[in-house]
């Protein structure tokens, strides 16, 4: 059974929680999970509430439509997900294909909860597995004279895919800050280091020179500022 996701961040006040699992639970849905955080910091509350939609008694729309109030109230930033509709997502990848492959094989094999319709390239190399995987490859070469013609190109095919979310798969371009002001927090990186420790180029290169004997990595989206976007894991 398809259940709904909502993404919540917000000023830190009374009565939150109350407000929306209330919301929620008059409406007879079911909490699935639920996960709150407070940043003392910047007095910033986050949640991410999932529940059943079987005899939920509100359509989709209204969801939408009536929790907008609720988010209004709270002044509110959200984001509402349904699980049955999963993402559609976009790889780009350059010459070393290695972290394509593994993406492409995971994702037909059933492990990965998404739609991957488009592989987007500035090398031919990738053309051939990505074909034998039925998905699309667009093969758009960029150069200092035509970066921004190109990144307007990928930007409409993007679009007409109706893309969410942009995987880089050893992509070995730096976007511009107008090609990432159209997808802010929806472009994933993996940065081979612990950021912000050896951001940049040859961070293997910079630990060895430090002497550092474990130097991990990280995924984070992409920002307009290299290897300084909000970090999601390290290992």
């Amino acid at each position: 059974m398809s259940s709904a996701v909502l993404l919540i961040s917000c000023p830190d006040q009374k009565g939150i929680t109350a407000t929306v699992t209330n919301f929620i639970s008059t409406s007879n849905g079911n909490i699935l999970h639920a996960d709150q955080h407070i940043d003392d910091q910047s007095n910033t509350f986050f949640m991410r509430i999932e529940w059943s939609l079987k005899d939920f008694h509100l359509s989709r729309e209204l969801i939408a439509e009536k929790f907008g109030h609720i988010a209004q109230t709270f002044n509110m930033s959200w984001e509402l997900f349904y699980t049955d509709n999963p993402p559609r997502v976009a790889i780009f990848v350059s010459r070393h294909l290695h972290c394509l492959i593994d993406i492409l094989y995971r994702h037909k094999a059933g492990r990965l909860d998404c739609e991957i319709p488009l592989v987007i390239s500035n090398h031919k190399d990738a053309e051939k597995i990505v074909r034998d995987y039925g998905i699309e490859f667009v093969y758009l070469p960029v150069t200092k004279e035509n970066k921004e013609e190109q990144e307007q190109k990928q930007l409409e095919i993007l679009k007409l895919h109706k893309i969410e979310l942009i995987l880089l798969a050893r992509y070995h371009q730096i976007f511009t800050k107008s090609f990432v002001e159209h997808y802010p927090n929806k472009i994933i990186n993996i940065h081979h280091s612990f950021l912000p420790a050896f951001a940049g180029g040859s961070p293997y290169a910079q630990a060895y020179q430090k002497g550092v004997k474990l130097i991990g990595a990280t995924s984070h989206y992409v920002t307009e500022i290299l290897d300084e976007g909000p970090i999601i894991e390290q290992d």
